[in-house]
């Protein structure tokens, strides 16, 4: 078979996967949610307000943090809770800013609160940062996903909290992929600031649910404890499918993007593009030296999405993701087909890979032409020992 025949097939047999009539309706994240009822954390004022009553707080908070359109800043402000400073993670306090751009100090000018980075020159607050706080609320939507840095943010706020003797509040959100776990579990070796923890790449659980794990398994290391406190939803199973209400980050522009990010988001462990500088980040894969195949876009420069994005002008060619249903596990078909179809495969792989996938075994495995099923088959021993560890700390059934 030709190399263009075989590009052909593998972009039909992805845009097959839509079955018209069985496909997932893609909700854009700035819609109401899908589900009636579910009552977050952050709304829960009659539990919250009297923890706060006298305490001098601090949030990590950005644009997700709100009760309804108001955000919880505005909120907590309006009904007198002595507010000190905001601690903003990755993207910002607003959720502006590129993947992996250093968030500096600043003051909110709607609110004049003071704004501390945690992603800058330190990722943990400090003591001089913690120092006029009594409490920490920590309210922020997460996806899931093991390398989704807000779990890390957490990670490192908890671990400052035990250090300096203060309580952390945990206003627990749904969880949009909590419906399943899957993917590798992190080894030490690969441990970064987009993987912190021994857990699959899907972990099946909310912030709350994985704020009582850290606790509970010690991972805050020497000892440390964290004063923890986690505010839990109401009328949320982990089965409840859930739309957000607001981009949880600038390139997760729609409930498709969620979805697929578990996957697609190991493209950034390649030379290949995930549509960064495209309005379909996420959902669309693909190379110059990809001629072959029917779908192409061309990476841009957006901003307050992607100001300098991989492959930046250059003509892309590869598949379009944005109308294929979804299944609840992680996908390894696009990874696998695209590095069979790439005509250079020593550059294929780039050395974010591993702390991506968290193991150095994956990469082995694709170029050693293993399948999916084989791939998955070799996760399955350390699923299982998560999943007895996780039992212990499921808030919702």
């Amino acid at each position: 078979m030709s190399k263009i025949k075989f590009l052909i097939l593998l972009f039909c047999a992805f845009q097959c996967a839509h079955k018209p009539g069985s496909s997932t309706v893609t909700t854009p994240v700035n819609q109401p949610v899908a589900l009636t009822g579910i009552t977050t954390g952050a709304e829960q004022l009659d539990l919250l307000l009297p923890k706060l009553s006298g305490q001098r707080v601090g949030i990590v908070v950005n644009q997700t943090s709100r009760i309804g359109k108001t955000h919880l800043a505005d909120t907590l402000l309006k009904r007198g809770v002595a507010l000190k400073k905001i601690l903003a993670p990755e993207h910002g306090f607003r959720g502006t800013a590129d993947a992996g751009e250093e968030i500096k100090d600043g003051v909110d000018s709607r609110t004049g609160l003071p704004v501390a980075s945690l992603y800058g020159a330190s990722k943990k607050p400090s003591p001089e940062q913690l120092a006029d706080l009594d409490v920490v609320l920590f309210d922020i939507q997460d996806v899931g996903v093991r390398f989704f840095t807000y779990i890390s943010t957490l990670h490192y706020v908890m671990e400052a909290c035990a250090e300096n003797n203060k309580k952390l509040i945990v206003l627990d959100r749904p969880n949009p992929n909590g419906s399943y776990v899957d993917g590798p579990v992190m080894e030490k070796q690969h441990m970064s600031f987009v993987g912190l923890h021994p857990i699959p790449i899907v972990h099946g659980l909310t912030i709350g649910e994985l704020a009582n794990m850290i606790n509970g398994e010690g991972w805050l290391g020497e000892n440390k404890k964290c004063n923890l406190e986690v505010i839990p939803l109401k009328n949320w199973k982990h089965s409840d499918s859930y739309s957000l209400p607001v981009k949880p980050s600038p390139n997760l522009p729609n409930d498709q993007a969620v979805k697929l990010y578990p996957s697609t988001c190991l493209f950034e462990g390649t030379v290949l593009s995930l549509g960064r500088g495209t309005q379909m980040p996420f959902q669309v894969i693909g190379h110059p030296d990809l001629k072959g195949m029917p779908f192409q876009f061309t990476p841009v420069s957006i901003e307050g999405m992607s100001k300098n994005p991989p492959l930046e002008n250059q003509v892309c060619y590869g598949i379009d993701l944005r109308h294929v249903t979804v299944k609840k596990q992680l996908n390894l078909s696009y990874l696998i087909s695209m590095y069979q179809a790439f005509p250079d495969k020593d550059k294929f792989f780039n050395n974010y890979f591993e702390k991506l996938a968290g193991t150095a075994k994956l990469r082995n495995q694709i170029k050693e032409g293993l399948s999916e099923d084989e791939i998955r088959k070799s996760w399955q021993g350390g699923i299982d020992q998560y999943m007895k560890i996780r039992k212990k700390y499921l808030l919702y059934e």
